[in-house]
């Protein structure tokens, strides 16, 4: 019974791979392509949110942990990378790595607090400490208050390239997420994160075997926030703007929203699932407060008739891994 399996097992794992190769070369042609019919400044703000919701799907998607904070770190992350270029003078890529870094830091401490709980729990704490630090970003000066950080300045990369050019500063972000995305699909398919998915699957047996759980689990949340941080502090440079919005708790909810429509748990499912929210919201702007009624009925439509997503229905469908 075995040997017949493995190569059943095998067969299976090159459609797999096969089934990603060839959803990532439709995911470059369209990225490619994409700023020649579409506004680049808002497919820029897509793609920083793409990875921003890649990010938060590490977390939730394959460990398990429900986080309704993650607006903490992409929100500091835009406050340090719009102070850093705009008050300290750095070049854009030290202030999206100081903005990165101040992420880092806040998911370590936030992280080393949330994982001694689980379930609601965790949740609600991260809750409390995103929201602890929205009040905080209100009354310090260096954010700016309700004002923000405005008129950031994109500079120049590695001081020579000016991205002040949008389609430079569109190939950079693209640059950026790949690179984001990349690493994101190696963790998932490292054994760290076949840990990782043990621990959201059966966490006491991960434990029985050896595995310390909480380790694994603070290193999971760190590398998400960090790349929240990435994502928070690109979009500060690209649209020359830091503010309370970035931070405040609809900005939590917005990446859950963007991870649920796409697919929990899948490696593209949030890249779409961005694409999908923030395209809504652009094409209904018009109907001003109404978008969130109607964010709210695609949500539940989402919910009962789409339960893994839009990328997990299509890959249950055909079969495949996406």
């Amino acid at each position: 019974m075995h040997k017949l399996a493995e190569p059943t097992m095998r067969r299976e794992t090159r459609l797999a791979d096969r089934s990603e190769a060839i959803a990532f070369v439709v995911m470059l042609v369209f990225v490619a392509a994409a700023p020649f019919f579409a506004y680049p400044l808002f497919l820029m703000q897509v793609l920083c949110f793409a990875l921003f919701a890649c990010a938060f799907n590490l977390l939730i998607g394959y460990v398990g942990l429900l986080s309704f904070g993650h607006a903490l770190y992409f929100g500091w992350a835009s406050y340090v990378s719009a102070h850093a270029a705009k008050v300290w003078g750095l070049t854009p890529e030290l202030a999206i790595l100081a903005g990165t870094v101040a992420a880092a830091v806040l998911g370590l401490l936030a992280g080393s607090l949330a994982i001694r709980r689980q379930g609601i729990y965790f949740a609600m704490i991260t809750l409390a400490l995103a929201q602890m630090m929205f009040f905080f970003a209100l009354q310090v000066k260096f954010t700016g208050g309700e004002d923000g950080i405005q008129a950031v300045p994109r500079g120049r990369l590695f001081g020579l390239i000016d991205l002040a050019d949008t389609m430079t500063m569109y190939v950079v972000v693209v640059a950026i997420f790949l690179a984001g995305f990349l690493f994101i699909h190696r963790v998932i398919h490292s054994p760290f994160g076949e840990v990782l998915k043990a621990i959201r699957e059966n966490e006491a047996r991960a434990i029985s075997l050896g595995y310390k759980t909480d380790r694994y689990k603070l290193v999971a949340f760190v590398l998400s926030a960090t790349l929240v941080g990435v994502a928070g502090a690109t979009k500060a440079i690209v649209l020359q703007l830091a503010s309370l919005t970035d931070v405040n708790w609809p900005m939590s909810g917005e990446v859950v929203l963007m991870t649920l429509v796409g697919g929990l748990g899948t490696i593209f499912g949030p890249v779409v699932g961005a694409f999908v929210i923030l395209t809504m919201q652009y094409k209904l702007a018009p109907v001003g407060e109404w978008v969130l009624v109607i964010q709210g009925v695609i949500f539940v439509a989402c919910v009962l008739l789409f339960r893994r997503g839009i990328v997990g229905e299509i890959a249950a469908r055909l079969r495949i891994r996406l």
